[in-house]
């Protein structure tokens, strides 16, 4: 399938340049693997996809080796070049074909109804523009199509989510990539007209010190038909 120009949407092609950043996550996010669990919160977030999927804000790659059988094709979106390079090496070892691609989440390169699904995992925490972003995934998602959802927002008692938005104000997202600890996933997704299906909270790690990025959600939802 052929990709659109992201440029020619307002958006420009490496819309996202934290190459410190970039490198830091790659060697955190490949622990985390097994010392958080963190492949195991992959399998579950991607077992039962079929059809073609996007993900978008596909990092370094890391859930392609998740993807079942029964997906055709992952067409991936990653702004950030030095993951987007990690994300090309890793699709060489998928067992899915993996297309990956430059792009933003809110101005996505790909046709209107195109995906049969979409998987998001820790990836609204940092976009630029979450209502814009989740409507550019309403628009690429057939009727009915589903969203599969991994992400972290704000959670905890009164002192921890201060906390957050005192990070999310200072801090954190010039550190992080752009990332911000106090959003709300489920709240914004159900806005972008999504109809949640079931989701669970969690704790990231499971068992561990509760830190101000610990709360996560992961979920299902759909675009109404």
């Amino acid at each position: 399938m052929p990709l659109r120009s992201a440029r020619t949407r307002g958006v420009p092609r490496d819309a996202v340049h934290h190459p410190l950043f970039a490198r830091c996550y790659a060697r955190i996010s490949v622990g985390a693997e097994t010392r958080m669990g963190m492949a195991r919160v992959r399998e579950r977030l991607l077992t039962g996809l079929s059809g073609r999927v996007i993900e978008v804000g596909a990092g370094n790659g890391l859930n392609f080796s998740h993807y079942p059988g029964t997906v055709s094709e992952v067409v991936a979106i990653e702004p950030e070049r030095v993951l987007r390079t990690l994300a090309v090496d890793a699709a060489q070892h998928a067992r899915v074909p993996v297309d990956v691609a430059p792009g933003a989440a809110e101005a996505l390169p790909v046709k209107s109804e195109a995906f049969d699904a979409a998987v998001v995992s820790l990836v609204l925490c940092s976009v630029r523009d979450v209502p814009r972003a989740l409507a550019e995934l309403r628009r690429v998602l057939r009727p009915g199509g589903q969203v599969r959802f991994f992400e972290h927002g704000r959670g905890g008692g009164r002192a921890m989510t201060f906390t957050q938005r005192a990070l999310d104000r200072t801090l954190w997202p010039p550190l992080s990539g752009g990332c911000h600890l106090s959003r709300e996933p489920v709240a914004a997704l159900r806005d972008a007209g999504f109809v949640l299906g079931p989701y669970r909270r969690t704790m990231m790690p499971e068992n561990g010190p509760a830190l101000p990025s610990s709360y996560c959600v992961l979920g299902t939802a759909w675009r109404p038909s």
